[in-house]
């Protein structure tokens, strides 16, 4: 039930912004072109021409609004934020449409119909949200359409599922209390919500309240009721759902889903497959091609520096843990002093360390000493985003003190991530690297992907803890 409320909402609001988009591109063209609040000095273009562009008009809404997921029909903190989150889709929509445009020759099309619809659309798009929300709310306020849930479970589980069915207020499931196994609890309020009874007061239960839905969510020690509270629930009418207690198991993209009718919960799974994954491919190759071709001077200039102040290697390979904790060798231009580690073994490189070359710290605090592992990009062995490479000796050590450690190896290694950009690089903390890590691949986007490496231009290559 809650997946096809929240599907039936989600193609509501997705066929009112069709419909928005397409009033938006329309009325673009006639505000600009039929009105005297833009002069137009070059003649008015046919509709026709304008009307060719709706598909991209459409592909970029698409993209823009899935990236910011604008297609989603949930509460938000307040009116201004969800104002914000459209103006930012539709921003990117009209950026995208103009990036589109540019490469249509045959027609230029007038930079200020983009201007005009990127307006229209946030004053249509968000009108058009606060008044679902609002007409929403005003059906919930007047009793229609109300399910009167109870929970079965008073515990972290069965607490944490009332606050979610209260956030998502449009399914209109109201908890009216919760059972619990703990008789002392009975009467209490939980986050506004009343313990009405133990387990075995179910069927008293159900001649006082009208109750549609009843959600078990049982902590584990408790299983050994489901059977009675299940045979009960069985000579009712009610729908009936249950919540495993195995949310603190569940890590990466951790779902339930049904195959074939037998109901599988993933724990954990790799993040990027399918469509994600070429598109992460698709950018990984094309712009590490374009940077290596400019930046080749540079790499001339940096090994023939090399060779003149050290002498060979000019490069260092380095043996690195990667996806699925495959072992691949990374490159860099070498910092060190041939076969520094001969004397050290696998040790952390320290501040001021003596085994670097002049030169070597040098690329090493300007971070230039990296841009070598753009052919390990193209080769596949990494990605231009995604969590630093350790070497498999530290591996060993990390996981066995860090939880969740190897789970960052369910996507490619990368040159820059989300750690480096907040300053989580080199010798600080490797629980917070870890955490920025884990936020990284569960929130994996094309357009986290090209923020993150903005943010690596403007501040991720200096910095303090490059040594």
């Amino acid at each position: 039930m809650l997946k096809r409320h929240r599907e039936f909402y989600r193609s509501i609001l997705l066929l009112i912004d069709f419909g928005l988009i397409s009033i938006g591109w329309v009325s673009a063209y006639f505000l600009r072109f039929y009105t005297d609040l833009i002069p137009v000095t070059k003649g008015v273009p046919v509709f026709t021409t304008y009307l060719a562009l709706f598909p991209a008009v459409l592909l970029a809404w698409v993209i823009a609004f899935k990236s910011f997921n604008l297609f989603r029909p949930q509460r938000i903190a307040s009116r201004l934020s969800e104002v914000w989150d459209v103006t930012k889709g539709c921003g990117f929509m009209t950026i995208l449409l103009v990036a589109i445009s540019f490469f249509l020759r045959q027609f230029e099309y007038s930079r200020a119909v983009f201007i005009v619809f990127g307006v229209h659309c946030v004053i249509l798009v968000s009108m058009s949200r606060w008044a679902f929300r609002a007409t929403l709310r005003l059906i919930r306020q007047k009793g229609y359409n109300i399910h009167g849930a109870l929970i079965i479970g008073a515990g972290r589980l069965g607490r944490e599922l009332a606050g979610k069915l209260h956030y998502h207020s449009e399914l209109g499931v109201k908890v009216i209390g919760y059972l619990t196994r703990k008789p002392e609890k009975v009467g209490q309020a939980l986050d506004g919500i009343k313990v009405l009874g133990v387990y075995s007061d179910l069927p008293d239960l159900f001649t006082k309240y009208s109750i549609d839905q009843v959600f078990i969510a049982l902590p584990q020690d408790s299983y050994t009721q489901l059977p009675k509270i299940v045979a009960f629930l069985q000579e009712q009418t009610v729908d009936v759902r249950i919540v495993p207690d195995i949310v603190s198991f569940m890590t990466l993209q951790g779902q339930a889903e049904l195959f074939d009718g037998l109901p599988i919960v993933t724990l954990q799974a790799t993040p990027l497959y399918g469509w994600g994954r070429l598109a992460k491919r698709v950018m990984d190759i094309l712009l590490s091609s374009v940077i290596l071709l400019i930046l080749s001077p540079l790499l001339f200039l940096i090994g023939v520096a090399i060779l003149l102040v050290s002498g060979r290697p000019i490069f260092y390979q380095q043996k690195r843990m990667g996806y699925d904790g495959q072992v691949f060798e990374m490159m860099k231009f070498r910092t060190m002093l041939a076969n520094a580690e001969e004397k050290t073994g696998v040790v952390w490189t320290v501040q001021n360390d003596p085994r670097r070359t002049p030169l070597g710290a040098f690329l090493r605090a300007t971070s230039l000493d990296e841009l070598p592992q753009f052919l390990n990009v193209m080769k596949g062995e990494m990605s231009i985003v995604g969590p630093r490479p350790e070497r498999p000796e530290f591996v060993e050590q990390f996981k066995q003190k860090v939880p969740k450690y190897m789970l960052r190896h369910k996507i490619k290694a990368g040159i820059t991530g989300l750690a480096q950009i907040r300053g989580w690089r080199g010798n600080t903390s490797l629980d917070e690297r870890i955490k920025c890590d884990l936020e990284y691949i569960e929130r994996w986007s094309p357009l986290l992907d090209l923020k993150i490496m903005v943010l690596t231009l403007w501040r991720g290559f200096l910095h303090k803890n490059a040594y």
